[in-house]
């Protein structure tokens, strides 16, 4: 298992960091490599790559698969020599590994054979990096992907990217290294391999997915998910996975909206997993995550309040019969400018030094070097009083928002949203620890979705009426004040909603005292 943080290069920062790396004794390697999979795209679906790739004079046939964390990846390499192989590889030189016993179940469900999909060509500089107890290697990659190669069709994607491997030693000291790196040249944190960037030419039109987040699987929650620190490994991880998805893309220039809505959602739910998990192993996260998450996740929320929020409410409001708006076509920032801004606030020093920081915290356990506590941390929580805190919490989130539920109308504004905020506190904590819950996980979260529904188009609505009001007193539009008034008679309705909804949540789920379902 190789741990690494990878990393892509804005082209005007490039020349700095190959001075960078040139700084030290470095080695310069010409690679060219080939990828293969199957007609069905049996090896590209599962998250597998294969290829035969040509190291300076030598050819090795690589095998990756995803590891267990946003950190971590399963790879097995088998040097072939000198003498170009044939355009057949051969999956079973891999028998015994982890990635090889993937490619193996692959090919089994696959329907037709390995064929070559497309290619790269790249220079790649290498050099290590001593640091207390360890050792990095850097290896900087520049060149292009190409499919259809020598076609009509043929098509290409450029390679700009910084890879920081840790040989050995302590994960501390690879993330201190990536840190600098990366807030020095402005680098910012990818999830796109080679492979994937290969897949997206191959694609007639290429748009990756927003990624949504996945539900906690049950062989997570085994005997050591009731360990404090691995609990909280498994969670953090399990919400990264959204999170950089989504920053990743949005940082490349090719998120949607639905990018950044979805990674305000991974943000919400890191920050639960921060804020409620805590106290199974005190002192394990660092205070510093914080302030940059809330920083990311309060601006690309005014980002979507002026585009996607505010559109929406202006298409009721045409419907209603209002009299013509200018906004959102001057002050409301289209999609494209609303990704270009999400770029520049996912880029950041800050967010990018969390993010490692976060991943290397999901990665310990697995470096070369275990890492040790550090002296100031408390002992962990056991098994049972970990079931205990985790019950006692969705309990007090469960009985803070009944006990909001009545009454809802007569509490202030800043009341309600903290009701809405503490309900969906309560769900993500019930998703995380769904695998483990004495009913059906999925039929309690379900319960919850009508009242957040019925809260999220609240507060859409009050935050379009604060945008209109500032709209209305600076341009005296007629539009604008139609839409105050009509938000304004929709007040009273919308949180007869809220409450009614609130009134029909399930009793709180209960933690299985034996392990998962």
């Amino acid at each position: 298992m190789e741990i690494e943080f990878k990393f892509c290069i804005p082209p005007e920062r490039l020349a700095a960091v190959q001075a960078a790396v040139r700084r030290g004794r470095w080695t310069p390697v010409r690679m060219e490599a080939r990828y293969f999979d199957t007609p069905d795209a049996a090896l590209s679906s599962r998250g597998i790559a294969l290829r035969l790739r040509r190291e300076g004079t030598q050819w090795v046939q690589t095998v990756k698969a995803l590891g267990q964390g946003p950190l971590d990846r399963e790879e097995h390499n088998v040097v072939l020599g000198d003498t170009p192989p044939s355009l057949a590889p051969r999956p079973e030189l891999h028998a015994g590994s982890i990635a090889g016993a993937r490619l193996v179940a692959a090919l089994q469900a696959a329907q037709g054979p390995l064929a070559e999909t497309y290619g790269t060509e790249m220079d790649r500089v290498t050099r290590d990096i001593a640091f207390k107890g360890g050792v990095v290697e850097l290896a900087l990659d520049t060149g292009r992907v190409v499919a259809h190669r020598g076609t009509p069709q043929q098509k290409e994607a450029r390679i700009c990217e910084l890879e920081l491997e840790l040989t050995s030693g302590p994960l501390a000291g690879l993330a201190a290294l990536a840190t600098r790196w990366a807030t020095r040249h402005g680098l910012y944190l990818s999830t796109v391999s080679k492979a994937e960037r290969g897949e997206r030419l191959l694609a007639a039109q290429w748009t990756r997915p927003a990624t949504k987040a996945k539900a906690m699987v049950a062989h997570a929650a085994g005997p050591a998910f009731w360990q404090g620190p691995a609990l909280q490994r498994a969670v953090v991880a399990h919400c990264l996975q959204q999170v950089l998805g989504n920053s990743s893309e949005i940082a490349e220039g090719t998120g949607t909206e639905e990018h950044v809505h979805q990674l305000r959602i991974g943000l919400r739910r890191l920050r639960t997993a921060l804020r409620e998990l805590a106290p199974l192993a005190p002192g394990r996260f660092d205070p510093a995550w914080e302030k940059p998450l809330v920083d990311v996740f309060r601006r690309l929320g005014a980002l979507r309040d002026r585009s996607q929020v505010l559109q929406s409410i202006h298409a009721r409001l045409r419907a209603a019969g209002a009299p013509p708006l200018a906004e959102p076509d001057t002050a409301t920032a289209d999609a494209a400018s609303t990704c270009t801004g999400a770029a520049d606030i996912v880029r950041t020093a800050a967010f990018q030094t969390a993010l490692i920081g976060l991943m290397a915290f999901t990665a310990q356990g697995h470096a070369p070097v275990a890492e040790a506590p550090d002296a100031g941390e408390a002992e962990a929580l056991g098994p049972q009083d970990t079931r205990r805190l985790l019950q006692k919490r969705l309990r007090r989130l469960h009985t803070q928002v009944r006990q909001g539920a009545q009454g809802f109308a007569a509490l202030t504004v800043q009341k309600q949203h903290r009701l809405r905020k503490r309900l969906k506190r309560l769900r993500y904590l019930a998703e995380f620890v769904a695998p483990t819950l004495d009913a059906d996980s999925a039929a309690f979260v379900d319960s919850l979705q009508p009242a957040l529904s019925a809260l999220g188009q609240l507060n859409d609505e009050r935050v379009v009426q604060g945008l209109y009001g500032d709209l209305a007193t600076t341009s005296n539009a007629p539009g604008a004040w139609f839409g105050l008034g009509w938000l304004a008679a929709h007040q009273a309705p919308a949180v007869a909603a809220c409450e009614q909804a609130l009134l029909h949540l399930a009793d709180a789920p209960r933690l299985r005292k034996n392990g998962v379902r």
